[in-house]
């Protein structure tokens, strides 16, 4: 390797490293960045759909994924951190990771919410080493708002999660399940 690749090589792997440094935001902890994110996507929330405060307050605690990052091309995959509040406290933090295979291409943004309902629901979440999406959560997209205030609020179910915040393309018919892992960020 002749020295002015090698110097044009050891410069730019020199400059990204400078770009990703100054990138990431100095003087924040993973977990105050979370939770920095978790306000805004509640705030959000909140207020593009005022109905959910309704959810908010009957709930016993809320989990908030305020970024999932979703892609796919026949097998797909997505990502997340957040934190779980009781009484708008943050008591944990977690992982969202999800698989798919199916149809599908496309990628997007998203932010979501899972509505604990009942102190069981939230005790058998908080102690189990992770909780796979599946019948027991009744999942609700916030493009349909009066969706959400005329069956949710009054529903049954120990779960509901609210999507909301999407940004990107997505499209096909899948098969996934999400897990939910406890994280110290």
């Amino acid at each position: 390797m002749s020295s002015i690749p090698r110097r044009s090589f050891i410069g730019a792997v020199g400059s990204a490293a400078f770009l990703a440094a100054c990138a990431k935001q100095t003087g924040y902890t993973a977990a105050e960045e979370i939770d920095t994110r978790v306000d805004s996507a509640l705030e959000f929330l909140y207020s593009s759909h005022p109905e959910t405060t309704e959810l908010r307050d009957k709930a016993q605690g809320i989990l908030v994924m305020p970024v999932v990052t979703k892609a796919g091309l026949g097998v797909g995959g997505a990502y997340g951190r957040g934190a779980l509040r009781i009484k708008g406290v943050t008591v944990d933090y977690y992982s969202a990771a999800s698989a798919s295979i199916g149809f599908q291409f496309g990628a997007q943004q998203y932010s979501h919410a899972l509505f604990f309902m009942t102190k069981d629901a939230l005790l058998k979440f908080r102690s189990s080493p992770g909780l796979a999406a599946g019948s027991d959560i009744e999942f609700v997209l916030s493009r349909d708002a009066e969706n959400i205030s005329n069956e949710t609020t009054s529903a049954l179910s120990p779960v509901i999660a609210v999507i909301f915040g999407q940004a990107g393309l997505t499209a096909g018919a899948t098969v996934k399940g999400t897990k939910y892992t406890r994280i110290s960020p």
